[in-house]
């Protein structure tokens, strides 16, 4: 079996620093989602969302506390799916490795359609589609140049959402607490207005369901710190300390707001005047609280738009590396850049933006968006089952010399699978839970239907690598290679 394939080796100069891969990771995560869904969550849970946003965090943590013991032993770009092909076989890298980029070609659509709405809702001389192409382009340049530049980028589009939101905390505590000017301790928030669960308990574990895509995209930050000038101390600090800071933002945000506003008195988000960052700020009587919000909900959407691209480029590039993509696509510009994956992951984000406002009753945009909602529940069990594989192939030397460990294993890993499956079940229970569910099971099929010709092409590439150093026939050891595999497959129930 192959290794996996080591990145590429650009000057350190080119490279990501550590404050780097901390923003790129709360950069891709930090978005719409926050500023403007969780008004969603609370409208329905109550205070309790606080208990939702909590488990889904928990739920994530774990899994990257898997992706960093794997990632801190060996760091690969495209990170668990090369970890998935040495863990779990050929047919598990190709899965979620494909899932993965498909998952960010429907964000990338998202970001480029929202960023572009909101621009042409400032500059109208441009129609909305023409802001998608221009952002887009905007931002393959940034990522094209280097990944120090990507990372430049990043940290700064990062910086001016955690700056937000920390001048949010901090300020949302001292208007709960009463010291804030013309304001009342309101802290009771929390148990009055029917209660801290006024829907049940039960409502506030369903949750978790909606909440836990919201934290997609941490596992980001191990494919960037393969990139850093030190791998080994930048994937540690990601999994270790990032997902901290974004539990404090998520849970403490949502706390915030649960304090300062009755649940039941939160407007419904139906936009960034109505969003609940922007009302807790008009109550802390920050003039123009609406345009500030829809700033920073804009710079939220590039920065996700940015990450995505780096994100997609690198999947797709990793992929084709071991053989499941076009060998094309692993081509580098000199600052290590895979330029054509960075291309190719634009091709379907330029697609879905056209249809969109060209076509938008078609249901292509929408279909690319429900059919990407698995992809996260998908990636953590592929974590937490090759994270358990990996391990039981290690010697007792091996495990004690581990940079990085999983406490509890494989009980955490159970768990994990099981919290999954579970969140999959509530999923099932509502009309757009289940609509996500089989658009995200056709996706998943036609990937499935491809795979024999992806072996079969794998087999005839690594046969002909071994027949060229061996003096054998290339035909006859693809044949006997994709046999195998074929019995391999059946042997595991794939």
């Amino acid at each position: 079996m192959q290794e996996p394939a080591s990145a590429p080796s650009p000057s350190n100069g080119a490279k990501l620093r550590p404050r780097h891969v901390t923003m790129i990771t709360l950069g891709g995560i930090i978005g719409a989602s926050l500023f403007v869904g969780s008004g969603n969550i609370i409208r329905s849970v109550g205070p309790a969302a606080i208990i939702s946003y909590l488990i889904g965090g928990l739920l994530v943590f774990l899994a990257m506390r898997m992706l960093g013991e794997m990632a801190a032993a060996r760091p690969a770009i495209g990170s668990f799916m090369e970890y998935a092909r040495v863990g779990l076989g050929d047919w598990a890298a190709y899965l979620v490795g494909w899932l993965y980029w498909y998952f960010w070609v429907g964000v990338l659509a998202y970001e480029a359609v929202l960023g572009g709405e909101t621009l042409h809702s400032w500059f109208v001389f441009l129609p909305g589609w023409a802001w998608s192409l221009i952002l887009i382009a905007v931002f393959i340049g940034a990522n094209l140049i280097s990944v120090r530049t990507f990372g430049e980028v990043e940290f700064w589009l990062a910086s001016i959402k955690v700056i937000a939101i920390v001048v949010f905390l901090g300020a949302g505590l001292l208007f709960a607490l009463g010291l804030w000017p013309q304001s009342t301790f309101s802290v009771p928030n929390l148990w009055e207005h029917g209660g801290f669960a006024p829907n049940g308990f039960g409502i506030a574990f369903t949750g978790v369901a909606l909440v836990i895509f919201s934290y997609f995209g941490t596992e980001i930050a191990v494919m960037a710190a393969a990139e850093s000038e030190n791998p080994a101390k930048g994937i540690k600090q990601a999994t270790s300390t990032v997902i901290w800071r974004i539990l404090l933002f998520f849970v403490g945000a949502v706390l915030i707001i649960t304090m300062v506003v009755p649940w039941d008195e939160l407007p419904e988000p139906v936009n960034v005047a109505t969003a609940p960052f922007t009302y807790v700020f008009s109550l802390l009587g920050v003039p123009g609280a609406a345009a500030i919000m829809q700033i920073i909900i804009f710079t939220a959407v590039i920065s996700v738009l940015n990450s995505g691209l780096y994100s997609a480029s690198r999947m797709f590039a990793a992929l084709a590396e071991q053989g499941y993509a076009p060998r094309i696509m692993t081509r580098r510009t000199r600052s290590g850049v895979p330029a054509f994956a960075l291309f190719a992951s634009t091709i379907g984000a330029v697609a879905a933006t056209i249809v969109n406002f060209a076509a938008p009753e078609s249901g292509v945009f929408d279909f690319i968006m429900n059919s990407a909602g698995l992809v996260a529940l998908f990636v953590y069990v592929f974590i937490a089952l090759t994270q358990m594989r990996m391990r039981q192939k290690m010697s007792a030397e091996e495990v004690a010399g581990l940079k990085l460990k999983m406490w509890l294993h494989p009980w955490l890993n159970i768990l994990l699978i099981a919290a999954i499956a579970a969140v999959l079940v509530v999923m099932l229970s509502s009309e757009t839970g289940r609509t996500q569910v089989w658009t995200s099971l056709i996706a998943t099929g036609a990937l499935v239907a491809c795979w024999p010709l992806v072996r079969r092409s794998l087999a005839k590439r690594r046969a002909a690598a071994a027949g060229a150093g061996a003096g054998v026939d290339p035909a006859a050891e693809a044949e006997q290679i994709a046999a195998d595999e074929a019995a391999g497959s059946e042997a595991h129930g794939h």
